[in-house]
């Protein structure tokens, strides 16, 4: 295991838009130097709590750790500056490993070469040390060791992927419907919806059922790693038996951290298939909820404040025209006294919803440009 005495920088990438709330999540989390910045947040600490963040931050898309920052206007300086980065703790030549790049507004502008070349430099490092001269493989889809490189404006940065999947995929979602969430953007959704976690909740279009679960996951204080088998740090090759034991009993204290006592959370569909895939990713998750087969049109609010969060079916999709967007919209002007969260692709919602949005936030889902719409229903 790593000393743990040194401070990494570390940066959890995420969804457009949900920056903010990624934020508020690794703060109350309490990790430090935590900043708010465009696509994800950069914060500091130990290894740990890299390792922590993974099991724990239920909106970030994945956990990077900087390895250098450094000038590269040209092949040579991109190469140099990679092999000046010490790969030997974490790749032997029975790591395979995986190099991806991005390039913006730089002398070398083809993100296969810059990949190529900074792949060769870490090669060459770990075939020069290693006794036999052999080298690790390169492996594109499973790989045990990720490197991403930024090289922006000639100046190159390195981090190391701690996540290996993204975390969206939490390990539960066994089948989805046809248009499914990512885990991370639904949780997204719930910290925006300025839900307490205390409120009756509800999702009346719950598809595939991941609002709903991601709820009532978020209500018991279930940290969303503990589903997963094993995260890429755990492949590296100073994933040592010390620090499998630390995971061990991190796994066992969030474990025993799970609240049973939440509020009620319901999921409901009109499609009853595609609720009985939901009842089975709930089983899955280990988390209980109320389900129930109905439409959102023959929905009637009630005394009891509830919050709605949701994602309707889009034109592009799902096939939803204009009647069923206005019927939607009438839906919600019943729910009296709730707060309502939808991610609209359409703008149909703003027009016929007669409460004006207390937020109004610019939220891609996938490549589909949406609006988070936040209301307080009247």
């Amino acid at each position: 295991m790593q000393d743990n005495n040194n401070m990494l920088d570390f940066f959890a990438s995420s969804i457009s838009g949900t920056e903010s709330a990624l934020c508020d999540e690794l703060r109350e989390l309490g990790f430090s130097s935590v900043r708010l910045n465009r696509s994800g947040i950069p914060f500091r600490g130990t290894w740990e709590d890299g390792w922590r963040a993974c099991l724990e931050s239920r909106i970030a898309q994945r956990i990077q750790v900087l390895m250098s920052r450094f000038q590269a206007p040209e092949q040579e300086a991109l190469y140099e500056g990679i092999m000046a980065i010490d790969w030997i703790p974490f790749i032997t030549p029975l790591q395979t490993i995986s190099v991806s790049a991005v390039c913006v507004g730089s002398g070398l502008n083809h993100s296969g070469f810059v990949a190529l070349k900074a792949k060769d430099a870490i090669v060459d490092q770990i075939r020069k040390y290693d006794k036999n001269q052999q080298r690790p493989s390169v492996s594109k889809n499973d790989a045990d060791v990720r490197i991403f490189i930024y090289l922006v404006n000639n100046k190159a940065t390195v981090y190391m992927d701690l996540s290996g999947d993204g975390l969206h995929r939490r390990g539960y979602r066994q089948q989805t419907g046809d248009a499914p969430l990512r885990e991370t953007l639904a949780a997204a959704l719930l910290r925006l919806s300025g839900w307490d976690r205390k409120t009756p909740f509800l999702d009346p279009m719950c598809g595939s059922g991941t609002i709903a679960i991601e709820a009532a996951m978020w209500a018991s204080n279930f940290a969303p790693g503990l589903l997963r088998k094993r995260f890429g740090f755990e492949r590296w090759a100073n994933f040592d038996e010390e620090a499998a034991k630390y995971m061990r009993e991190l796994r066992g204290e969030l474990r025993g951290a799970v609240c049973r006592q939440i509020p009620r959370i319901q999921a409901s569909d009109i499609d009853g298939d595609v609720l009985d895939l939901a009842r089975k990713n709930a089983r899955a998750a280990g988390v209980k909820l109320s389900f129930k087969q109905r439409s959102l049109l023959d929905l009637q609010g009630s005394s009891s404040r509830t919050v709605v969060v949701t994602n309707p079916p889009y034109d592009i999709r799902l096939g939803a025209d204009s009647k069923l967007r206005h019927g939607i919209t009438s839906a919600i002007n019943r729910m009296h006294g709730w707060r309502v969260g939808i991610l609209a692709g359409h703008d149909d919602y703003r027009k016929f919803i007669s409460a004006p949005a207390k937020e109004n936030l610019e939220i891609p889902n996938g490549t589909l440009k949406c609006q988070f719409l936040v209301y307080e229903v009247e």
